[in-house]
Order: C-alpha cells, then sequence, then structure tokens
C-alpha cells in the first residue's frame, strides 16, 4: 500500500557557497520527492532556502532524506508538515519603500504602523546601504491594503513624522 504524498516545508539555512540549490534539489529528487514553492535568498554572507516539499513518507524520513547532503554543505535543516495550498498567491496592490536611519526597532516600528493602518504583508525585502558610521535601513514591502490605501497614506504620515522616508505606491492590478 502506497501513503499519499503529504507536504513538509523545509528549511536550511548556513555559510553561502555555490551549488548549494543543486546539491540539495538533486538529494531531494533522488529521494522521491517534488518540489512545490521556493524561496531562496542570501544574507549577509548566509544563504537560507525553505522549499514546498511533497514525499510520501514522514517529516523523519523526509529530514533522513535531507540530513546527509546538509550536513556535507555545514547546513542547519529543518523540517515541518504543513498544508501544500500552491496556487494561492494574493497579488499586491501597494509597493512600499522605507528609507531610515538603521537603528533597532525600526522594522518594527515599521511594519506595527503599517499593520494598524490595514497592511497584509506578502513580501518584504531589507537592506543596509550608507556608511558603518551612517547606516540606513531600507525595506521594499509588497502587499495588501485591507482597508485601502488612503488608511496606509495616513500611516506614512506618522513614520515621515518620526524621521522614516516612506514612499508608498498602489499597484494597479489589472485582471481578465
Amino acid at each position: 500500500m502506497t501513503t499519499a504524498p503529504h507536504w513538509f516545508m523545509l528549511t536550511v539555512v548556513g555559510k553561502d557557497r555555490p551549488a548549494i540549490v543543486a546539491r540539495i534539489t538533486a538529494a531531494l529528487y533522488d529521494g522521491g520527492c517534488n518540489l512545490g514553492e521556493a524561496s531562496m535568498t542570501r544574507l549577509g554572507g548566509n544563504f537560507t532556502v525553505m522549499l514546498m516539499v511533497q514525499y510520501a513518507g514522514n517529516t523523519a524520513a523526509l529530514e533522513n532524506t535531507s540530513a546527509p547532503v546538509c550536513e556535507s554543505l555545514g547546513l542547519k535543516l529543518h523540517v515541518d508538515k504543513i498544508e501544500g495550498q500552491l496556487h494561492r498567491h494574493p497579488e499586491a496592490d501597494v509597493h512600499i519603500r522605507v528609507f531610515g536611519a538603521d537603528r533597532a526597532g525600526i522594522v518594527a516600528q515599521v511594519t506595527t504602523v503599517l499593520a494598524d493602518a490595514g497592511l497584509d504583508i506578502l513580501d518584504l525585502q531589507s537592506d543596509v546601504a550608507g556608511t558603518e558610521d551612517k547606516p540606513i535601513y531600507i525595506m521594499q514591502i509588497e502587499g495588501r491594503a485591507l482597508q485601502g490605501v488612503a488608511a496606509l497614506e495616513s500611516a506614512v504620515q506618522i513614520l515621515d513624522g518620526k524621521g522614516i522616508e516612506v514612499q508608498l505606491e498602489p499597484i494597479d492590478l489589472m485582471l481578465g
């Protein structure tokens, strides 16, 4: 009797190096896995990947399939059983750029004000620019204005008053 495949979220983190994606995905394929959505990025010389993996075994078996390649690359591995929910992508209707002096709490401050104004964050990318003496924190956010763009525009004014520059642009959704 064959077990129906389940969906898992496989998260891998470690020092960036060439061929991580190739080695991990080959090991998963060889182990009988099918990949769904993936998000991979490099942050500060480190690599992270989140992979939706469809697999007929259980969490422990998927960990055993993935662990040898992760260990050989010096990567940390984490596996969780999830609901697959492929093809369910809410469309962003706003793009927000944030610039401010880098300081502890800036992400929490900005995202709290925007969430209180009805922003559902779908994607957030950030970086630190400027110099070591004068670092500038930069965020790019795409999301949904659940309470309308006007509510977010009011939130942007609150942040502007705190020395954080925010640029908000509605995204024109053309459906059909």
